[in-house]
């Protein structure tokens, strides 16, 4: 099967506040406009592409898997900004991670409202070889 996933819009309060928040954390290069789109470009040719909301805007789950050096980076970016975080989805173990299959694995939330998660393992941990 050759089938890829290429994007997904994300509605935000403010799109470049978001974009912004996202590129920091993570490390990213900055947002670039694309149509009515701030689109952020991850490492495996998918994008993540803001848009600015027209009224309230329902909370979404998103989840990266990211290396170890880039984990260690975006948990120093939460710690430094203050930001409350939590080990599981649930918001229990506030402003601490988890090390479930292995890795680390870290929730928390975007300005406007979206529930972020960070893992360094995949869910089940790596396939056998």
């Amino acid at each position: 099967m050759t089938i890829q996933f290429n994007h997904t819009v994300v509605h935000a309060v403010d799109r470049a506040e978001s974009a912004r928040f996202f590129t920091d954390l993570f490390g990213l290069p900055d947002a670039v406009p694309f149509g009515p789109f701030l689109a952020v470009h991850l490492a495996n040719d998918c994008s993540i592409d803001f848009a600015q909301a027209g009224g309230e805007v329902a909370p979404q789950h998103y989840a990266f898997l990211v290396s170890e050096e880039e984990f260690d980076h975006l948990h120093g970016r939460i710690q430094e900004l203050g930001l409350t975080h939590w080990a599981d989805p649930r918001q229990q173990g506030v402003n601490q991670i988890n090390h479930n299959d292995g890795g680390r694995g870290v929730y928390f939330c975007d300005p406007s409202g979206h529930f972020l998660e960070a893992i360094t393992v995949p869910y089940g941990g790596w396939p056998q070889r």
